[in-house]
């Protein structure tokens, strides 16, 4: 199979393109692809400082070279989750990277912040493992983006990803999480940071293909609290539709954004306000990260309670 563009021996093949690549014409249509993607949706401008959320796996990284490729002024900003066997080979490889490159990083321990880890903040709100982690990850990020003054934060997810999770959204008919389903989710409040996904047009076979072909070293385990999770079950359904209509996975996301996302979102009726805890923008009285964290230091406050109990009975 020969090369689309230059006719070299090709090294990969896109289906969803008719097309196949050498090494270098793929890096080039990759990273063309996404600065298409950026310019198309408006999603960062010349001179603009961009904080990249980047967990040090393929996809992060892969987003945060084509940036700094590209000439965009980039900040590393890193999660430590405090997930043992996991967290600390994420954070060595994004430590690496931004070593090589002489690029700055920002890295918050989770536990540091909030007193729990994240297996530990699941195991006391009695919340799977990843909805805590999202929600910690959504709100320390954009706490992130407002104290460095960064306009914009742009995050890893991929075609993979969006597809995987409209999905499940379409099964479930969760319209308030349809409405907000765009490439771009805009700062609709002063507490907000815009965000971006700029490689919603490549998948996690392209970004990995891309890190080899670039050298990238990145962390290559998935999260053990992923294990089971329906995500990955509605990604192996969705690449089995693709492997037998190639350009299925691209035409139902883009085509829900173009078509359905913007009538859902122009009957959404939603007023923010500010939390009355952490000021961090919410519907409601108080946020759903700050009655998260007062469930875990209430589960806290009564093992503690119990233990100095035990520990006061006396001897028979």
């Amino acid at each position: 199979m020969k090369c689309s563009t230059c006719q070299a021996k090709a090294a990969i093949e896109l289906r969803r393109h008719n097309a196949a690549f050498c090494g270098p014409c793929f890096l080039t249509h990759l990273e063309r692809q996404v600065q298409r993607t950026i310019e198309s949706e408006r999603m960062l401008h010349p001179g603009e400082r961009v904080l990249v959320a980047v967990s040090g796996g393929k996809d992060s990284l892969c987003l945060w070279e084509i940036l700094r490729r590209q000439g965009y002024e980039t900040t590393g900003f890193h999660l430590d989750l405090g997930i043992g066997g996991y967290s600390p080979e994420g954070r060595k490889k994004t430590e690496a990277y931004a070593e090589r490159h002489g690029l700055p990083l920002q890295v918050t321990e989770v536990k540091e912040e909030t007193g729990f880890a994240i297996p530990e903040l699941a195991e006391r709100t009695r919340r799977p493992p990843c909805s805590g982690c999202g929600l910690s990850k959504r709100y320390l990020m954009n706490r992130a983006g407002l104290e460095g003054g960064f306009p914009v934060l742009a995050t890893g997810h991929n075609l993979d990803d969006v597809a995987a999770v409209l999905f499940g959204n379409v099964l479930h008919w969760q319209l308030e999480q349809l409405s907000r389903m765009t490439p771009v989710r805009p700062a609709t409040h002063p507490r907000l940071v815009k965000t971006v996904k700029p490689l919603i047009r490549v998948t996690e076979r392209e970004a990995v293909a891309y890190c080899l072909l670039r050298g990238l070293d990145y962390h290559e385990d998935e999260c053990p609290n992923a294990v089971g999770a329906t995500s990955l079950l509605y990604k192996d359904i969705i690449n089995q539709i693709e492997a037998v209509s190639p350009g299925s996975k691209q035409a139902f996301y883009q085509e829900f954004v173009k078509k359905l996302q913007p009538r859902l979102a122009a009957q959404e009726t939603v007023t923010l306000r500010e939390c009355d805890v952490c000021g961090q923008v919410t519907t409601g009285e108080v946020c759903a990260y700050c009655r998260m964290m007062e469930r875990a230091r209430q589960v806290t406050v009564r093992r503690g309670r119990v233990t100095r109990t035990v520990l006061e009975v006396p001897a028979a």
